[in-house]
């Protein structure tokens, strides 16, 4: 079957040989009639050379979400079964089984899908037209593959609607007001369909068990510790007492739930409010503690706003800086994909100089390997953040 063919500007197929995966409308010189909204089609160089084949959205500034350089690879459901079996393989043989990130979009050459998994539950995401098309094809696969107890399916993505989608929350078939799963050496219960984004913050996982070292005896306070990932951890590695915040009661709840499942409620204490303002008051008060952890949401979700989350994360953890003891631990993370790792580093340098303390880099942490970063994709490597001394 002839595919429609998108026509690139001369010159504008260097990057995407060089593996990056999406074509922008400003990089076209034409389309051709065949192209169809979610569906797949040809990219071509200014010579008419095959480059790519992928998804197309003529509605979308994303016009191509490439899924593969091969012209001899048709996309059809063995493409997508081939491609989810490879994925799953890759996280097993990285030691993940239990709960993981199972797709991570076009790191794993499905663009515009995401897959999670929760124990015997999955969780999905689609931003893409293509992969809307194929859902249903998509939900047969994961069936087959996992044989899951339910599918929750979490497009209520505000992203959706810049490809013409509505926003949708349910369970696909299984549904469950919590389920159970095994996060690091934690027992954990999670919300899948109203807890944020696919119900739980996976992309921490192998970073909640870096924080050992640090929680012998400890007085933790963690900041934005939505259901409790840190917070259980913590307790379990023996922190003398835990104080959890969060802007949100009924995460709070939950996290006291996942507390009394890994037995550690009597040393966990929640406060629901805002960080900015406890941070400020503790500050105030000379509050101390041995060990910080800052994990708030993304402050800049766009380029425009970078500037003023700059801003923001700098006060933030300056004042973490100022609540940790001496010779105490400040892990601080941003999830921010335009706040870039060496951005991040010389804003808590900044801090650092302002506090007017020895401030120490042990450790440089980024998104669980379940998340991998495409080199190609600059928004691929979201999550950064780093453990530090404060003397």
């Amino acid at each position: 079957m002839e595919l429609g063919q998108v026509c690139l500007r001369q010159g504008e197929e260097q990057d995407l040989l060089r593996g990056k995966r999406w074509v922008y409308d400003n990089e076209i010189a034409w389309v051709d009639e065949d192209c169809q909204n979610g569906g797949i089609v040809d990219v071509t160089d200014s010579g008419g050379r095959f480059i790519a084949r992928g998804f197309f959205n003529g509605d979308s500034k994303i016009v191509v979400r490439i899924l593969t350089l091969d012209p001899g690879q048709t996309v059809n459901r063995e493409f997508f079964r081939r491609r989810l079996e490879r994925a799953w393989a890759c996280r097993r043989a990285l030691g993940f089984e239990n709960a993981c990130r199972v797709v991570f979009g076009d790191s794993d050459g499905l663009p515009g899908l995401t897959v999670d998994k929760f124990g015997d539950y999955l969780s999905f995401q689609i931003v893409s037209l293509g992969m809307e098309r194929r859902k249903e094809e998509l939900l047969e696969l994961l069936t087959e593959l996992f044989h899951p107890a339910g599918i929750c399916e979490r497009n209520d993505l505000p992203v959706r609607e810049k490809e013409g989608l509505p926003q949708i929350s349910r369970w696909v078939f299984g549904g469950m007001p919590e389920v159970t799963f095994r996060e690091h050496d934690a027992i954990m219960h999670a919300d899948l369909l109203h807890g944020q984004k696919t119900g739980h913050f996976l992309d921490q996982q192998e970073n909640r068990g870096r924080i050992r070292p640090y929680c012998k005896d400890a007085r933790v306070l963690d900041l934005c510790c939505h259901t409790g990932g840190f917070s259980i951890h913590a307790g379990l590695y023996g922190a003398a007492s835990v104080e959890a915040v969060d802007v949100s009661r009924e995460a709070l709840d939950l996290l006291l739930h996942n507390a009394e499942a890994n037995g550690v409620q009597e040393r966990i204490t929640t406060v629901c409010a805002n960080v900015f303002d406890l941070v400020k008051a503790y500050s105030q008060e000379g509050r101390q503690f041995d060990l910080v952890i800052c994990d708030p949401p993304a402050f800049a979700k766009s380029k425009k706003a970078l500037e003023a989350a700059y801003r923001g994360y700098k006060e933030l953890n300056l004042r973490c800086m100022r609540l940790v003891a001496s010779g105490g631990y400040l892990a601080t993370w941003s999830c921010s994909q335009f706040m870039t790792p060496p951005l991040f580093l010389q804003m808590l340098r900044e801090a650092a100089g302002d506090v007017g303390r020895q401030v120490r880099l042990l450790e440089p942490l980024m998104q669980s390997r379940d998340h991998p970063a495409d080199l190609s994709a600059e928004n691929a490597w979201y999550l950064k953040g780093y453990i530090l001394q404060v003397i």
